[in-house]
């Protein structure tokens, strides 16, 4: 591989290693495997149908090169696609499957995009209802057999004497400099930003991330991909997977990855924290269900697990460890398919609690850290234990550094930082000062250099008395208690920080059961009194561990969960603040009366 520098390049690497089950998806209930061999032949097929069709570096430059879109879940076919529309010097313009068609019209028509491939019925449908407002859209294929659509296999021709060198001929004027991808980042305030991403900015990610994997006694190389294929985490990961031997498997959906995890049994996969809250409250619901001693057995193993330290000694803990693992945690292995070594989490902050418990499970949580503009690894938890630290992201990835400006914003220099904003050079000088990029994050380096995210740059509010409060931190801490699904702490301008508060009611309902409230998600139950002396009751508990202006004075409940469809979480879990203010204004306002109290109530 020391030859490799750029994406494709994996084509000639896998060649030497083929594999039966390279890709992977479920078709009519059951795994259907395309070999290394299948896989090459479908995208060289692809890239002489996109040359033949037009499509071209033209004048090289990334303005000058042609675009195709893509936007559909992870699967084969866009794997296939990704790579063929490298080899003919075009660009990739990814969109994420539940993009709005205000949205998608605005990326489609900036990038003048020619083609664009889609997963099925609604998300043509989708395209369909804008194309007469996009001038440069050419055409619309889908991978699902579909009726008013061109399905994309007819694209597919048997490869003729001299396609392969016509190809390579394209190929081959490609440099690792060149843009592959544009990737339109989803942003939790204002429009996207189209970040153009190099050959050089994702294989140099990809070869040290992967060094970084290398290190993972894995019982088999495999792994389950669910995240989105278009969002930099996965789309770079997935390119670890194809230099390093992987077998590749898609989840059907969000809802069956469990029962993929146990069909699969992969060794690894990534992850967003809260797919990992949603895994660990599956766990208590099934240990609450428990009687007499297996039930106090597991409740004793999660205490256990609470209290994990990476480096501890101590003989009597790691009996008990044994122990658990023996009962408990071994159980929790086998639900995920039994394989699990690693779980790499990305995206947003991880709860440090979730940390340890999966961790004291041997499941090993690599959580790191980067944004799309970063290719996207800057820092990551190794698998050592001398590499891993919890409450850090880990050490700086080989080949990238890292300073902490005077105000304590993160900075980046390395192979990974993109090329720019597309068509927006005056955004890209404000980001980048002489090779630095200014993340936008707030955090520092400790004395064995790991990095620790404090905050974000943007969401550290002040309030009325002119005093800096960073909300991260304060709800990262509050949510570690399991009543707590959610929490945006709020206080712009106002006298006092305050919080809305998803309370938890997979753990709600134990609770209310040993209490004998009846119980009922939604608005009758966050209005018990008893619900609210609970919830205030937690809320008591961690304010000592803040100053007094960061401590949460009132709390309002809210009946729903936060999610992507209702619009208050962008597609990889980051909280909307702007949109979760907007749309809860009431129940803010409420909190802030003219007359107010500093003791900690809260409010009706």
């Amino acid at each position: 591989m020391e030859n490799a520098t750029r994406l494709f390049d994996c084509i000639d690497a896998q060649a030497k290693a083929p594999r039966a089950n390279l890709l992977n998806a479920k078709e009519n209930g059951s795994w259907k495997s395309y070999s290394t061999a299948e896989v090459h032949t479908m995208v060289y097929q692809l890239s002489l149908a996109l040359l033949d069709m037009g499509i071209s570096a033209n004048d090289g430059t990334t303005e000058g090169r042609d675009k195709i879109g893509l936007i559909s879940n992870g699967r084969p076919e866009w794997i296939i696609t990704d790579l063929a529309v490298q080899q003919t010097g075009a660009i990739l313009v990814p969109l994420y499957p539940n993009t709005g068609t205000k949205e998608i019209e605005q990326i489609l028509n900036e990038a003048q995009v020619k083609f664009v491939f889609v997963g099925g019925r609604e998300l043509c449908d989708k395209i369909k209802q804008v194309q007469a407002n996009i001038p440069s859209l050419k055409g619309i294929f889908t991978f699902d057999d579909i009726d008013g659509c061109p399905h994309w296999t007819v694209l597919l021709k048997p490869l003729a004497n001299g396609d392969l060198q016509k190809i390579k001929t394209i190929s081959d004027k490609i440099t690792e400099n060149d843009v592959a991808t544009l990737i339109y980042t989803s942003g939790t305030t204002g429009r996207p930003k189209g970040v153009m991403l190099t050959h050089k900015n994702i294989m140099s990610n990809a070869m040290a991330s992967g060094a970084v994997l290398s290190h993972i006694p894995l019982v088999e190389k495999s792994v389950l991909s669910f995240l989105p294929l278009n969002h930099i985490f996965e789309k770079m990961c997935t390119y670890v997977y194809l230099y390093y031997g992987f077998a590749i498997y898609y989840a059907e959906n969000m809802d069956t990855i469990g029962a993929n995890l146990k069909e699969v049994k992969p060794s690894l996969f990534t992850a967003v924290p809260r797919l990992l809250e949603k895994v660990f409250e599956k766990i208590m619901v099934q240990g609450q269900q428990l009687t007499g001693i297996k039930r106090k057995i597991f409740l004793w193993s999660v205490k256990v697990a609470e209290a994990y330290e990476i480096n501890n000694t101590s003989l009597s803990y790691n009996i008990k460890l044994a122990i658990a693992d023996k009962l408990v945690y071994s159980k929790w292995r086998n639900a995920i398919g039994g394989n699990i070594k690693a779980i790499v989490v990305g995206s947003s902050a991880c709860p440090v609690k979730l940390e340890r418990i999966f961790t004291a499970a041997n499941i090993v949580i690599m959580e790191g850290y980067g944004l799309t503009e970063t290719s996207p690894v800057i820092a990551v938890n190794c698998y050592e234990k001398n590499k891993r630290k919890f409450g850090t992201v880990g050490p700086l990835l080989s080949g990238v550094e890292v300073k902490i400006a005077a105000d304590g914003e993160i900075m980046c220099k390395g192979p990974n930082v993109m090329a720019g904003y597309y068509k927006n050079p005056e955004l890209t000088a404000e980001v980048i000062e002489d090779g630095w990029f200014h993340t936008g994050d707030i955090g520092e380096l400790d004395s064995e250099s790991f990095l620790k995210i404090t905050d974000r740059k943007k969401e550290i509010f002040k309030t009325s008395g002119g005093k800096y409060v960073a909300p991260l931190p304060i709800e990262n801490k509050m949510k570690e208690n399991y009543f707590i699904e959610q929490m945006m702490v709020v206080g712009s301008e106002k006298k006092f920080v305050a919080a809305l508060i998803v309370p938890s009611y997979t753990h709600l309902k134990p609770w209310c059961k040993e209490n004998d409230i009846p119980f009922s998600s939604g608005g009758e139950l966050i209005k018990d009194a008893r619900i609210i002396e609970l919830y205030q009751s937690i809320i008591d508990t961690y304010n000592p561990e803040f100053n007094h202006v960061e401590q949460v004075k009132k709390i309002t409940l809210l009946p729903d969960e936060w999610s992507i469809d209702s619009g208050e979480l962008t597609p990889t879990g980051k909280m909307k603040r702007k949109i979760i203010a907007e749309k809860y204004k009431t129940q803010i306002d409420k909190m802030y009366p003219c007359e107010i109290s500093e003791n900690p109530t809260l409010a009706s």
